[in-house]
């Protein structure tokens, strides 16, 4: 506590910030593997799961956009806030009986859920950019890394949460625990955190939603690409296809999903050891598409594998692993671009505009996900990924070879 109260009251406030995205990470992670997992198991096919994310993604997408706008009008610690408590009513509103659950009324719950991931995402990322001064851009890049490595090592926590807490409470019971949990949580920031946190001097007009700038408008497009690319196999098809081709049960599924993300968690937390930062070296725009380059040949490789009938286990689990690293760097490196790039004055703006366009890959991926794999089967998915790759890495030749100062 001492150590606490030597701290500014901004790295106090963020410090708040951070371990509330944390919390809620838990939850939604635990809450997508329970998804995925319960209504696979009720007998739902994997394009009515993947149905069941629509909303989730359709209004992570709007939320970014608006959220930005919010953020920089109104302070950050009231997006915060807001998120948490949509998450809560999003939770209590999965614990009526099962006969209650009908696809619209999951998909109104994950509705509320997208929206309120996404309030904290662009809470907490444009919270960065306020604590690091403009000429400490290493020190800029190891923080975004540090906290977006985190999240996802958390969020692989909340996969094993998630296939734990239906296996020993069942569907009902899980979600009502954590939403118990994440309304004490919620209650503390109510309490705690600064009004004022991330206001824009300037009020935003409406019509500054949409980027201005160049260099962010062509990395938000590389971006829609990268994540649409982890989607598409990701989030329905791998899942689903561990459990009914390899006959693997919810522990399983839940403790390798969540083992694989806390690694990809770890690898962006040491992106910038891997990408040169010890040497002095600060990523540009030539960086994302050498590294996009790179990341594009693995789902090809796998899907290959997979074709020749090679050892299913070998080829999809170690090829995963490779792509979980490499795929680590590349979002570790991309989040740190956009924070370099954005305004320090009204950043969530900037910042929200560039997480719409990876709400809007997540959409397309994870729709794609369940209709390709349910049609053509994990390599044809794993196919789409490797074009979606190879778009990412061809729309990042556009990013500026330095600094963005537009």
């Amino acid at each position: 506590m001492n150590a606490l109260q030597g701290l500014s009251t901004e790295v106090r406030q963020y410090l708040l910030v951070t371990g509330n995205y944390w919390a809620f990470t838990l939850t939604d992670g635990a809450l997508r593997m329970l998804v995925v997992l319960h209504f696979h198991g009720l007998g739902y096919t994997p394009l009515q799961i993947a149905a069941l994310f629509l909303f989730y993604e359709v209004f992570g997408v709007i939320t970014n956009l608006v959220g930005g706008y919010l953020g920089a009008r109104l302070g950050l610690n009231r997006t915060m806030n807001l998120g948490l408590g949509l998450q809560v009513i999003a939770l209590l509103m999965l614990t009526v009986p099962t006969a209650w659950l009908t696809i619209p009324w999951v998909m109104g719950a994950q509705a509320l859920s997208g929206v309120a991931k996404d309030l904290n995402k662009m809470s907490a990322k444009s919270s960065i950019k306020l604590l690091v001064p403009d000429s400490r851009q290493g020190t800029l890049y190891k923080w975004v890394a540090i906290l977006t490595g985190s999240k996802n090592a958390l969020k692989g926590v909340g996969f094993f949460l998630g296939g734990a807490l239906l296996a020993l409470l069942g569907f009902a019971g899980a979600v009502l625990a954590m939403a118990v949990v994440l309304a004490l949580i919620w209650l503390g920031s109510l309490a705690w955190l600064r009004q004022d946190l991330g206001k824009a001097k300037a009020k935003p007009k409406f019509r500054d939603l949409l980027s201005k700038s160049r260099a962010i408008n062509i990395l938000s497009a590389a971006r829609l690409f990268l994540f649409g690319a982890r989607d598409v196999w990701f989030v329905v098809a791998l899942p689903v296809y561990l459990s009914s081709a390899l006959g693997w049960d919810v522990w399983r599924v839940g403790g390798f999903l969540a083992a694989w993300v806390i690694g990809y968690g770890i690898v962006q937390s040491l992106a910038p050891a891997i990408t040169g930062k010890r040497r002095g070296h600060v990523p540009d725009g030539r960086a994302a598409f050498i590294w996009a380059g790179l990341l594009a040949a693995l789902p090809a490789a796998i899907a290959l594998g997979l074709s020749a009938g090679w050892n299913t286990q070998v080829v999809l689990l170690g090829g995963l692993m490779l792509f979980g690293v490499l795929f680590a760097v590349n979002s570790s490196l991309h989040s740190y671009l956009i924070v370099s790039y954005a305004k320090e004055d009204g950043v969530s703006l900037d910042v929200g505009f560039y997480y719409m366009s990876n709400a809007l890959g997540r959409l397309i991926g994870t729709l794609l996900s369940g209709w390709v794999f349910q049609a053509w089967g994990l390599a044809a998915c794993l196919w789409i990924s490797t074009a979606f790759v190879l778009a990412a890495a061809l729309i990042s030749r556009g990013l500026p070879p330095g600094r963005a100062r537009e």
